[in-house]
């Protein structure tokens, strides 16, 4: 059973993040990054998806410090919140909670991967990018990863995109990625759009979802 925890940021401050142990044999580490809509239901069902493939999962949470236990619902209004707490966030700050995860769940043993959708794809690009320890990371969706195709990695990584995503041009993604990391999948889904691993009615697309969560396992197992 999922719970809420406490977490020592690496800015000293406190954050929240929900965690769930394993539910067969311990492979290692999943720290899953959220969308813009907080640590909804959607976030708690993917991080129990990982603790049943043998992960122990946490999801933090990056606008803890802005609004404690914020949820948005998937209308105009809550991308607007999702999107100004975003945009209010440092990405530094964002990348020490997650490093601060990263240990967390090293403490416990075993690797420690690294998942993130839409807001979070653009982190998870990033922490592969610019964090030590970890073992391999899978960017759905991320927005940012186009500007950033030209940084270093530091672990194996893939990317998940939607074709008929309207908000990034998935083939220009994959090109700029292959110009700077020709070793790097990009995963283009032909009937899928943007949020497709999210199980809400007017975004997901489940034959996406289900490959592209078998290509992230495949990964993190190898790791």
């Amino acid at each position: 059973m999922g719970e809420t925890i406490k977490i020592a940021g690496a800015d000293g401050v406190e954050f929240a993040a929900y965690h769930e142990a394993a539910m067969t044999p311990h492979k290692g580490g999943v720290i899953v990054i959220q969308e813009i809509f907080g640590i909804d239901r959607h976030v708690r069902a993917d991080v129990e998806r990982w603790a049943r493939m043998g992960y122990e999962a946490i999801a933090p949470d990056l606008f803890y410090r802005l609004e404690r236990d914020f949820h948005a619902e998937h209308d105009d209004e809550g991308i607007k919140r999702g999107i100004g707490h975003a945009r209010a966030t440092p990405l530094e700050q964002a990348l020490g909670d997650i490093a601060a995860c990263r240990d967390f769940l090293a403490r416990h043993g075993g690797k420690v991967c690294v998942v993130g959708y839409c807001y979070g794809g653009s982190l998870a690009w990033l922490a592969a990018g610019k964090l030590e320890g970890l073992a391999a990371a899978s960017s759905y969706y991320g927005s940012m990863v186009q500007a950033n195709a030209a940084l270093p990695l530091k672990c194996p990584t893939i990317v998940h995109l939607g074709r008929t995503d309207h908000g990034i041009p998935a083939d220009e993604v994959a090109v700029a990625v292959a110009e700077h990391h020709p070793d790097v999948p990009v995963y283009i889904y032909e009937a899928a759009g943007h949020g497709f691993n999210n199980d809400s009615p007017e975004r997901y697309n489940a034959e996406a979802a289900d490959l592209a969560r078998h290509r992230t396992l495949e990964l993190f197992d190898k790791a």
